[in-house]
């Protein structure tokens, strides 16, 4: 059976750790175990979310937040005891423990349904919005030739990428609002084929970030997603529709946490220029907005006709009415941008080592 050694972790990691290990291994669980090796308990991508959003520290120690009952196997269950361990609980990794509770393998669901059943990803009755009309002036030379959505990532155009990841979920009805060389995203489309619907609707002028929106009144009459053009979030796309639902949010922003090191000495000062202290080199971690978000439809008649509208104005419209707005997180490894041209290229690396892209 294959091992994965980004599967285990030891209770004294930082979540902060825990979280990227998380990203990196492709199956968003980690197995905590003590120094021989006996399993402690497991942490998935869910309970770390849940931990950030209580807006605790990811300095803190993974055993916080781990579950000290994970479903495992034993040494002695035959195949047909894990095969239905695994379906009984949708789960695509169990742990194989001894009577010691130490961990002797992992045992992975392609390695028992190689021909079979497949790990069911429930679906999403969502339309989604993409917006396609940007220049993508930080991508140029690029994009005096293509428009920025067809900028390729592998062997695929980012937008079709995007497209692809969504209709994983279900989504089969897609809108685009586009502009710039629009009709060359149109051409690419027909002559490609794929298994959802596109409409498009085209801006006569550039609107900002989420001016173009207006556009779909009267297109669009139940929650949607908007995204992007220019990202790729690799995320449960219906959990986060679930944890929009759940708590009545108008919109909901997906976020990615974000390192941002600072490779200087910060000076703090005090009294009109005197100093107060120097900290070396500091690092913080800050939510910063992916570009997709979950949307109520009335929102769509929030964004005025005519006007240069960015999403920083809707959102402080909404807090002005004291509508709620809700934020779910992702790991900073579970967001790609192609916006601009080094991230682009940190994408294209990234984009080869995924699991899932």
């Amino acid at each position: 059976m294959k091992q994965n050694p980004l599967l285990l972790s030891r209770p004294d990691v930082s979540i902060k750790k825990a979280w990227q290990q998380l990203s990196d291994n492709g199956f968003r669980v980690l197995f905590i175990v003590d120094d021989q090796n006996r399993l402690m308990g497991c942490v998935t991508d869910g309970d770390v979310r849940r931990w950030v959003l209580q807006d605790h520290s990811l300095a803190e120690s993974i055993d916080r937040i781990m579950v000290t009952d994970p479903i495992v196997a034993f040494t002695s269950d035959d195949r047909e005891t894990i095969q239905k361990k695994l379906l009984d609980h949708r789960i695509e990794c169990i742990p194989v423990i001894n009577q010691n509770k130490q961990i002797q393998k992992v045992i992975f669901w392609a390695d028992l349904f190689k021909n079979g059943e497949s790990v069911s990803i429930e679906t999403i009755d969502v339309p989604v919005v993409i917006m396609a009309g940007g220049r993508g002036e930080r991508l140029a030379p690029f994009t005096k030739i293509l428009p920025k959505p067809l900028i390729p990532i592998g062997e695929k155009p980012v937008i079709e990428v995007i497209m692809d990841k969504f209709h994983r979920f279900g989504v089969v009805d897609f809108h685009l609002t586009v502009n710039y060389k629009a009709n060359m995203i149109r051409a690419y489309f027909q002559d490609t084929e794929h298994n959802f619907n596109i409409h498009y609707y085209e801006e006569t002028y550039p609107s900002g970030t989420v001016g173009s929106l207006s556009l779909l009144r009267d297109k669009i009459h139940s929650t949607f997603i908007m995204s992007n053009a220019d990202i790729i979030v690799d995320a449960d796309y219906a959990d986060i529709i679930k944890f929009h639902r759940k708590n009545k949010n108008k919109i909901t922003l997906v976020c990615s946490m974000k390192h941002f090191p600072i490779p200087y000495g910060v000076v703090q000062i005090t009294n009109g220029g005197e100093l107060k202290g120097i900290q070396e080199k500091p690092e913080f971690d800050h939510l910063v907005l992916t570009g997709v978000y979950v949307m109520e439809p009335e929102l769509i008649h929030a964004v005025p006709t005519g006007q240069f509208f960015h999403m920083t104005h809707l959102l402080e419209n909404l807090r002005r009415e004291g509508a709620k707005i809700g934020v779910y997180p992702v790991a900073e490894k579970m967001w790609m941008d192609v916006g601009e041209m080094k991230a682009y290229e940190e994408t294209l690396k990234r984009f080869d080592q995924s699991r899932y892209f």
